[in-house]
């Protein structure tokens, strides 16, 4: 992008329709007006973001390197006082991008540890268990 245009946040913020969507992220500001459709979290997630810095929520779901890349294809300009560095076109490249461009939907593990999901499973049995060995010997003390 040799001749950047360079926006404000109030510039960006009119732009906040499903006909006319544009938001930053990283600095860049994107019009992803074309790609409300074909985004898999849905247009809504976009249109609600329309207009305002979205890079905490884009960084937050953790998307893929395609996705990443996605970026550049809709890059409009770039936010003032933003410096944006210059992505070298080895890295990226637009067809492949499109070609893998929302293949996988990546979502960052938590820091949250897995016992609670173990947890979840061995009370309830546990409990279960204890409930039908109770029941089996009190009908063996009724049965003798």
């Amino acid at each position: 992008m040799a001749d950047r245009r360079i926006f404000t946040l109030s510039q960006v913020a009119q732009h906040k329709s499903n006909k006319d969507c544009w938001l930053v992220i990283n600095g860049r500001v994107l019009n992803v007006t074309k790609f409300l459709e074909e985004h898999p979290g849905g247009e809504e997630v976009l249109i609600e973001l329309a207009g305002k810095d979205a890079t905490k929520e884009f960084d937050a779901i953790g998307h893929s390197k395609a996705a990443q890349n996605l970026l550049l294809k809709y890059q409009v300009g770039v936010l003032q006082g933003y410096a944006v560095s210059e992505v070298d076109s080895k890295d990226v490249t637009l067809e492949e991008s499109n070609k893998r461009e929302m293949s996988a939907f990546v979502i960052k593990d938590d820091a949250v540890s897995k016992s609670p999901d173990f947890l979840q499973f061995f009370v309830p049995f546990l409990i279960a268990s204890f409930y039908f060995g109770y029941r089996c010997l009190t009908r063996a003390v009724d049965i003798a």
